[in-house]
């Protein structure tokens, strides 16, 4: 799934295509995505002028004067500007057409994926107006994880996937960040205390950085807006890793199932 690098960085490709632009139409090949494409979005976007393009969490928000069309990437989704012209695929289920010639494409595979519109402030929409805090924002800091952490029995992996506590860190990032605080992922979140948190907000910013800069990991389907990799899956420590020897230590990695996602640790280096 793409995770908060993936989405921002095809944030940052598809944004200086498509601000300014005015949208001719909406083409809805397969309708049938996570959530239904609403009859609204085609209606009420053609003519709007895109002014932003932001990103909270995993949603991508795009803004004009009429309303918000918000998307999600889900599983395996991929948002490109190509050329009008360009033949969509079998998986390609949602052109937004701008007068310019370009149009910006949703293909999406699974159909986990989502394209939506809103009219009222999309940070109240009910899918965004619970997410935590960005976590490269102000607001995340390690007194914030540690004070959200008090009397928390469950795993500190499971506690950092929580969108409700931070947005839009995923398995990945997770396991990475992590292992570079040198916590183990099963540990209990409201057992670890407050300088260990403040080194791992810290590895949070660290670890995402890190991965903004590598256009973020390719694993299975992600491709950013131009269609070209991510990199950061090449300095991955741990996520993936099982049975390979740390680069730190040269302990052998493990895997532990934890709810429907796995968790990869160095039983050396994490504690």
């Amino acid at each position: 799934m793409p995770e908060l690098p993936e989405v921002e960085t095809t944030r940052r490709g598809v944004e200086p295509h498509v601000i300014g632009c005015r949208v001719a139409r909406v083409v809805v090949r397969n309708p049938r995505l996570r959530w239904r494409v609403p009859s609204k979005l085609i209606r009420e976007l053609p003519g709007q002028t895109i002014q932003s393009v932001e990103r909270r969490g995993k949603y991508l928000l795009f803004t004009t004067l009429a309303g918000t069309m918000i998307v999600h990437l889900g599983m395996s989704g991929r948002l490109r500007v190509v050329p009008c012209e360009q033949a969509a695929d079998i998986y390609e289920h949602v052109d937004i057409v701008l007068e310019n010639g370009d149009c910006l494409r949703l293909r999406d595979p699974r159909r986990f994926g989502a394209v939506l519109w809103t009219r009222e402030d999309p940070q109240q929409h009910k899918l965004l107006r619970h997410l935590g805090p960005e976590p490269l924002s102000a607001d995340f800091t390690g007194d914030y994880l540690f004070r959200k952490s008090r009397s928390r029995r469950r795993a500190i992996r499971d506690f950092l996937l929580d969108s409700h506590i931070i947005a839009g860190i995923g398995n990945i990032y997770a396991n990475e960040a992590l292992f570079t605080a040198g916590l183990r992922p099963t540990r209990a979140a409201g057992r670890i205390n407050r300088i260990r948190y403040e080194r791992l907000a810290e590895a949070i910013r660290e670890t995402l950085g890190r991965a903004l800069k590598a256009g973020g990991t390719t694993l299975r389907d992600f491709r950013n807006g131009q269609g070209e990799p991510g990199y950061f899956q090449l300095s991955l420590n741990v996520y993936g890793r099982a049975g390979e020897p740390c680069r730190s230590c040269g302990t052998t990695i493990k895997a532990r199932k934890q709810g429907q996602r796995t968790a990869y640790f160095c039983q050396n280096c994490q504690v």
